[in-house]
């Protein structure tokens, strides 16, 4: 998998997290730097472990369906970012908040929450022999950045952008489910 494929599911798993991180920001939730780093280190934490997890499942279960792998890892892109887009248009409100999300059990719920995607992700990543550790370092890494830019831009734009994040995030996941399909079905373009 190249640094082109891995860093556009890393932007794509990221968004959840960058949705969240812009709402609190404009909640006022977060706008000192211990808030933004809690924040920014549970949900880059969490997109890092959740991979791992799902690769270590996935591994165990990879050579038993080769045959469709490629039909697997679209299926899973395909619904994790339909998922993200429906979220995304439909509005779920995910993005107010009537306590501090930085804090506490609200704080890992919203981590969990936000990478619950990434673990089918790393699924599809044992079942295409990606290199997890790196795929994963990097989703981790990228999430954690962009959920401080997005609290940075939540602190001056408000809430209304949050949603259009998710809706992103959620095509950029489809549109590399359907490029994996179609190179595994030997279709280029």
């Amino acid at each position: 998998m190249s640094l082109a494929e891995v860093l556009a599911i890393a932007v794509g798993l990221a968004m959840d997290a960058a949705a969240v991180s812009l709402g609190a920001a404009a909640a006022n939730h977060a706008s000192n730097g211990r808030a933004t780093f809690r924040l920014a280190f549970h949900f880059g934490l969490f997109q890092f472990m959740m991979p791992v997890a799902g690769w270590a499942a996935g591994a165990a279960v990879a050579s038993r369906i080769a045959a469709v792998d490629h039909w697997v890892a679209f299926a899973l892109l395909a619904f994790v970012g339909g998922r993200m887009v429906w979220a995304g248009v439909k509005g779920d409100g995910r993005e107010t908040f009537s306590r501090d999300p930085s804090r506490g059990v609200t704080l890992v719920l919203l981590s969990v929450a936000t990478s619950i995607d990434a673990l089918a992700v790393g699924w599809t990543l044992a079942m295409l022999g990606a290199r997890i550790w790196y795929a994963a370092v990097t989703i981790g890494l990228v999430t954690g950045t962009l959920s401080v830019v997005a609290i940075r831009l939540g602190n001056r734009l408000g809430a209304t952008v949050g949603r259009r994040m998710e809706v992103v995030g959620g095509v950029i996941l489809l549109l590399i489910g359907t490029r994996i399909l179609f190179q595994h079905l030997g279709v280029t373009f």
